[in-house]
């Protein structure tokens, strides 16, 4: 019995999550380097209310799982946009988009830290770090123009 909840369990995880990690491969597809941040943020906000809602239901593995991609998905939209070549304080639209959107994921990620339980609250701490590093180099360079 034990066995067959275990494989289910497991089953529904890998089932919840595929959709989410071809919605990454996706956004890796696309050309367009500023259409790919937008779209890397976009899922990373995707993936901070589906990992606060598999929390709330008790599913701790996949919120987990979500909150990996929600770094990743920062990640890469930080990199699509370095990868433009241009010059934040010339050309600040993208930027400024990345970084009033990394802003919200760290006011949303503030507001999850506080109602998780303090065992659970690592995995929510690492993923603000890096949030809130992406935004101050963001904010640094469309406020200095420099690349940190």
């Amino acid at each position: 019995m034990r066995a067959v909840l275990l494989s289910m369990l497991v089953l529904s995880l890998l089932l919840c999550c595929t959709p989410l990690l071809a919605d990454l491969a996706q956004v890796q597809a696309e050309p367009n380097l500023e259409k790919r941040s937008h779209a890397a943020l976009e899922l990373a906000e995707r993936s901070l209310r589906a990992s606060r809602q598999a929390y709330n239901e008790g599913n701790v593995e996949q919120a987990t799982a979500l909150i990996e991609e929600l770094k990743q998905s920062v990640d890469l939209a930080e990199k699509s946009l370095k990868e433009t070549g241009k010059d934040p304080i010339k050309s600040p639209k993208h930027f400024k988009h990345a970084e009033i959107k990394t802003a919200d994921l760290l006011r949303r990620i503030e507001a999850y830290l506080q109602d998780a339980n303090i065992a659970d609250r690592p995995m929510l701490e690492t993923a603000k770090e890096r949030v809130q590093d992406v935004h101050d180099r963001l904010l640094h360079g469309i406020m200095t123009g420099k690349k940190r």
